[in-house]
This record gives C-alpha cells, structure tokens and sequence, in this order.
C-alpha cells in the first residue's frame, strides 16, 4: 500500500480526456478504495494535456475534499514502484493514427474503426509491444500490483499479455457490458443491482446469453423484450450509430449482441454512415479540443458534463468498481476481460474472453458458461482465431501473418484487399511498427 496505510494508483496514459472519469470515480468510491496517491503518468508528446488534466484533478479532489494526493510525471519507471493498481488508457500514435486507421481501409471500400477489421489490427500492432513494455516494467518495480487495461483494443491486448508472458495480474476492462446490463436492466424494468448478465464472446464481440433477475433466468423474456423494442436505443453507443436488428434475427440467435456487432451484422448500412461524414477520430478531434478548452479553466472543479460525448459513458463505474472490489475482496460480479480457463468450454484454455466474473483479492474468477450457444459459436470462434493471429503477428512482425489476419475478418471481402490494406497501413504506420521492418 502506499506509504503503508493508503493505496497507490498509477494511470499510464493519464493525459487522456478521459483521466476526470476516472478521478470522479475515485472520489466516489474512497470510503471502498482509499486511495491516497494517483500518479498520473504520459510521454512528452502528451505533457501539455498531461498537466491540464492534472490540474483539474487536483481541483476535483480538493473541492470533494478527500485526502488523495495528485502527481504528474513524464518519468514511468519512477511513478511504478509502490504502485498497487497500474491502470493502462494509452493511444499509439495519438488521434492522427486513429484517422489514417480509419480513413485508409474506408479507401479500399471496407470498414476502418478502431477496434474492429483493419483498424483494430492495426492499432492493436502498435499498442501491444508497448503494453508487453509496461508489463515488464511491472514484474520488476511493483509485481503484486494489479494491471487493469482499459486501452483498445482491450480483448487483443489482454490476449496477448495471457500468451506471451507469465504475469498472472492483468484485468482487460470495457464499459460496453456494463452499459448492456443497464440497457437490460431497463427494458427488464428492474433495477440494475437486481440483474445478472452471462455473457459468451470476446471484446467488442460478445453476447449476452443469460439474463437473472434476483438469480432466476429469465432469458426468454428478455429476449422477446428486446427483440419488440430492437429499434430503441438503449444499448447504444455515444460513437456510432446503431442500426436496429430484427426479432426474428434476435429470437433467431437467443441472444443480445453487444452495440459492435452493428459492424458485422449492418456492415453496409454502417460503410454507408462512414462515407458520408466524418470517421470518429475526426469527431473525436474536435470533441477533445472542446473538452480541454473547459479542462483549462481554473473555475472547474468537477466533471463536466460535455465528457459523457466521448463515448465513455460509465467508464468510470467499470474502472473503479473493478480495483475497489479487488481491494476489498468484495466477491460481487462483474464483466472483464480475462483468461478463459474453461468458461466457455469450445473457446481455448489460455485464451482471453469477456465474461461475468466474481472479483475477489484474487483478482477475476470466470463464472462457467459451458459451450458456446450453438447459435453464435461461428463467428465468435472466426473473431477469437483472428484475434490470436493479430496477437503473433503484433509480436513478431510477419506481414504475411498480418495479411492472412486480415484476409479471415468478417469485415475484409477479399484476400486481395487484405494485401493492399496492410501494405498502406504499415508505410502508414512505419514510425511505430518497427518489429515489421526488421
């Protein structure tokens, strides 16, 4: 703990416009998580935003009057000794490479986003070396310490932290099933600390395949619910948007897809939203500039509500819930990306998938899910074999392996695009993909 009697916290990445989510949920939770130290932590490309939102940190805590002390540092290594949580919002290459990630696939007539296809490829490439890094680092200057990523594309960036080294202490984080059980909580008519989810998938492509209401399933109604009301908006997303399905292809699957699977399921109706506007590294551009113009203004103290359009509605619920509970050991249930360890049993051992979990000082234990629901297996088992292949491709650098990645997406038409895509995107990306120029 830090300095024997608080806990430390260490947020890589920490110039993000996200960073006052986080602090907001610090402050909430401090009477569960005392946290007496944050070191917010960037690169020197990030060091005017990183002293912006550090600021406002600091403001946020004083005005909310807890005793958590706010530091700001250029210099990782020194921030990671005595850390006890190391959470991980990092973006390689910043919004420019988001955009040419974006941009450059939509030139070839397929889908460029920054999780999925192309995109997530690619930005999975040049995050994963980095985050192997931060790993490192940890194992020497703070191994107890729990790393919690909530850097896209989460799925793929703990799947390779589980296969290619031996650190036993990270937790992939996304916001997008705790908005799923909200959604559901709310066409349920229940209130959300009533409902259960059991979800089958990966990040960005999972399901949820059982509703529990007070424990019972109730996963017929929910489904007929949600299949009645499948052009409502309750499971939408701030970044894109959602096309409705309709019930006879929910009632179909017996199962709700997560608001992603929009790319996969309305792949043209969604190209056709691209090409007529702006990607959403360019939306999100201008949203940031908005957002650090108010950080800057030394009145603020608080959160400002113009966050909740980035896209990161209840990022910090998942966030904070997730290092409190580890904390305190709280045994409650939550959805994190971990290793699979039989879950699902048709999924691989060692492999990270998104699931319910009982979090507990021990970390994240997957609740059992048996095999995959017959009626999704097919393209979750193409999404998690594209996901291993992205993983060894990121860490050793075969451009072959990349374009075979990419030829299996459901999003790329052909093996031919694969090809072009990959070789734009990799002079695109040069300056941070040196393991493809060796």
């Amino acid at each position: 703990m830090a300095n024997g009697n608080g806990v430390k916290v260490v947020t890589i990445g920490g110039g993000s416009s996200y960073t006052p989510e986080l602090v907001e949920g610090l402050i909430l939770r401090h009477d569960r998580l005392p946290v007496s130290e944050l070191v917010l932590v960037d690169v020197p490309e990030g060091e005017e935003k990183l002293e912006t939102v550090g600021a406002l940190a600091r403001r946020m805590v004083e005005h909310a009057g807890v005793p958590m002390r706010v530091a700001t540092t250029l210099d990782r290594r020194r921030a990671l000794e005595g850390a006890d949580f190391v959470t991980t919002q990092i973006r390689v290459g910043r919004l420019p490479a988001r955009i040419l990630d974006e941009r450059i696939p939509l030139s070839h007539g397929i889908m460029g986003q920054e999780t999925n296809g192309a995109g997530g490829m690619f930005k999975a490439f040049r995050t994963i070396p980095v985050i192997l890094g931060f790993v490192r680092d940890i194992q020497e200057l703070c191994p107890d310490a729990w790393m919690v990523n909530f850097s896209n594309p989460s799925g793929m960036i703990e799947e390779a932290v589980l296969t290619q080294t031996d650190f036993q202490r990270a937790i992939g984080l996304c916001n997008v099933p705790v908005n799923m059980r909200a959604g559901i909580a709310a066409i349920m008519g229940v209130g959300e600390d009533r409902l259960e989810l059991r979800l089958q998938g990966v990040n960005h492509f999972v399901f949820a395949t059982d509703v529990l209401v007070d424990g019972r399933s109730v996963m017929d109604e929910a489904v007929e619910r949600y299949a009645t009301i499948a052009d409502d908006e309750t499971l939408a997303m701030n970044n894109f948007a959602a096309k409705p399905y309709s019930p006879e292809f929910i009632r179909g699957i017996r199962a709700i897809p997560c608001p992603y699977h929009d790319y996969y399921f309305h792949t043209a109706e969604q190209l056709d939203e691209f090409r007529t506007g702006n990607v959403r590294g360019e939306v999100v551009g201008r949203l940031e500039e908005t957002l650090f113009a108010t950080y800057r203004d030394v009145r603020l103290d608080v959160k400002p509500p113009e966050l909740a359009q980035r896209g990161g509605a209840r990022y910090s619920d998942a966030a904070c819930d997730l290092l409190a509970s580890i904390h305190s050991g709280a045994g409650d249930i939550q959805y994190v990306d971990v290793r699979n360890r039989g879950c699902i049993a048709d999924l691989p051992y060692d492999s990270a998938v998104e699931v319910a979990c009982r979090i507990t000082a021990d970390g994240a234990e997957p609740l059992a899910t048996g095999r995959l629901n017959p009626r999704i297996a097919g393209p979750v088992h193409m999404i998690k074999g594209f996901e291993r292949l992205v993983v060894e491709a990121a860490v050793t650098g075969d451009r072959d392996l990349a374009v075979a990645a990419l030829a299996q997406n459901p999003l790329c038409p052909t093996e031919s695009t694969s090809v072009a895509v990959v070789d734009e995107l990799l002079r695109a990306h040069g300056e941070y993909l040196p393991q493809f120029s060796r």
